[in-house]
Order: C-alpha cells, then sequence, then structure tokens
C-alpha cells in the first residue's frame, strides 16, 4: 500500500497511470486545475478500481502562487508520500505568458513541479523507500535565461524543449541533494496517443499505454530502486527503453548552478 501523488492526473497517462495503480489498492492522490474535471476523475477512478482511497487536489499550475499554496495543502494535509509523479505537462496552448509574464510551458512544465517537490520534501521524506519520477521529454534544448525568466517570446516547440531540460538538470541536481530519494528523469516516448500530442501534431506514433507502462514501472518496480539521478528514454529499444543520456547540459555543474540561481529569484519574488 504506496501514496502516491501524481500532478496533470486528469487525462492522458497520468490519469491511466493513476487508474491503473488505484487497481493495486494504493492511495492516489489526483490534482488537475479544474475543480468539475477533477471531481469527475476521482469519482471514475473509484468506481472502476473499487477503491476509495482516492482523493484530488486543485490547483492551476501557470499559477506559481498557487503551487505554492498546493505544497501547504499536501502538508497539512497527506502525511507521507511514497511516490510523487510530476506529470503535468503543457505544450501548446491559446495563452503563451502567465499572469505573471512567464512562458506558461517553463512555468507548467519546470517551475511549478519545482516548488511543489522542493516544498513537499517533508512529506516526500516520510514515506518508505520514496521515488520521484520526473517527466521530461525527447525534445530537450539550452535554457536561454531570457526564456526562463520570460524577457523573451519564443514559439511553443523551443519554449517546450527548453522547460523539459530545466527538469532533467534540476532532477539531477536533486537526486544528489536528497540520496534517500530515487529520483529518475524519463522521457515516457514520443509522440504517444495523448491529447498533448494530438493538439501539438495531430498524430501520434504508440499507444498511450507504453508510456503508462514506464512510469508504472519506475515508480514501482524493484528494478529501478538504486537507479537515482539518471534518464530513462522510452523511444530507445522496442519494447521498453532504457537508461540514456540526457542532454549534455544536464551534466554540466555551471550551468545547472545558473540553472538553480535564476529559478531561486523567479520563485521567491
Amino acid at each position: 500500500m504506496k501514496h502516491i501523488l501524481i500532478t496533470g492526473s486528469t487525462d492522458g497517462i497520468g490519469k491511466l497511470t493513476a487508474l491503473k495503480l488505484a487497481k493495486e489498492g494504493n492511495t492516489v492522490y489526483l490534482n488537475g486545475r479544474s475543480e468539475a474535471k477533477v471531481n469527475k476523475v476521482v469519482a471514475e477512478i473509484k468506481e472502476a478500481s473499487n477503491n476509495p482511497n482516492i482523493k484530488g487536489f486543485i490547483s492551476d499550475f501557470s499559477d506559481l502562487n498557487a503551487v505554492k499554496q498546493l505544497a501547504i495543502q499536501i502538508k497539512n494535509e497527506v502525511p507521507s508520500l511514497d511516490i510523487l509523479i510530476n506529470n503535468a505537462g503543457i505544450f501548446k496552448t491559446a495563452a503563451v505568458k502567465t499572469k505573471d509574464g512567464l512562458d506558461i510551458r517553463m512555468a507548467v512544465n519546470y517551475l511549478a513541479p519545482y516548488i511543489l517537490t522542493e516544498n513537499i520534501v517533508p512529506v516526500l521524506e516520510k514515506g518508505t523507500a520514496t521515488r520521484i519520477v520526473n517527466l521530461s521529454s525527447a525534445a530537450q534544448s539550452s535554457v536561454k535565461k531570457g526564456i526562463l525568466t520570460g524577457d523573451v517570446a519564443i514559439n511553443a516547440s523551443d519554449a517546450y524543449a527548453q522547460s523539459k531540460l530545466a527538469l532533467t538538470m534540476w532532477s539531477f541536481h536533486f537526486a544528489k541533494q536528497h540520496p534517500n530519494i530515487t529520483t529518475i528523469a524519463v522521457n515516457p516516448g514520443s509522440l504517444l496517443n495523448t491529447k498533448m500530442a494530438k493538439e501539438a501534431y495531430g498524430q501520434h506514433w504508440s499507444p498511450a499505454e507504453k508510456g503508462v507502462n514506464i512510469l508504472y514501472d519506475l515508480a514501482t518496480s524493484d528494478v529501478y530502486k538504486d537507479a537515482t539521478g539518471k534518464y530513462f528514454d522510452n523511444d530507445k529499444g522496442e519494447t521498453i527503453g532504457r537508461f540514456s543520456p540526457a542532454h549534455p547540459d544536464a551534466y554540466d555543474e555551471t550551468k545547472i548552478d545558473t540553472l538553480l540561481e535564476i529559478t531561486s529569484e523567479i520563485v521567491n519574488k
């Protein structure tokens, strides 16, 4: 019986992974930005899994203050977490900036999971053999300061790739800072059959289950219990991927330090 939080779990691979874990009798905390949708999915998963231990948390990840509030709520209401899957992410959106003037992809895909995770470390440390799975991507490109701070605007795919590399860089740093927590970054598979891929590209290469299965395995299987600070690429291999090198910047201490300094300035504003 594990206690599991999955962000962005009202659709896509987040929802399917939540259902799979709920069917095994775990306590699963869902998260989404719409109260109506969160409540609907909580009810759906309770019924489909015959598991009453499903709870929803509402938070809009494009609002960093709302993410800080979510972290406080989790610290108050969740005694311990054994698994955190930072799955929430966006690519194509109508709005490109948050209300604070940040690039929306950088806010949702990197700054929000950074804030949430760093603020609930005490809850994670109470877990048993705690694991964090951070959803990266095959798309990773060097993080530019102006994109991180919202002072420069670029196209969706470049901002997305930078946000996913930022997440991976921080993931590796976090793994070193917290050796008692297994922290893994994963590309769950390119162009899975999800809403995000359809909206962005209008097509898919692989079924969503490919992503679900790797998230489930990385979060629960003994095979991965010591794989902290690594990057798993689910595009490699026929049926299941393998650990592979991430973007070179993810191993560059100077670039990681710079990223974290700017991140700290942004989130502490």
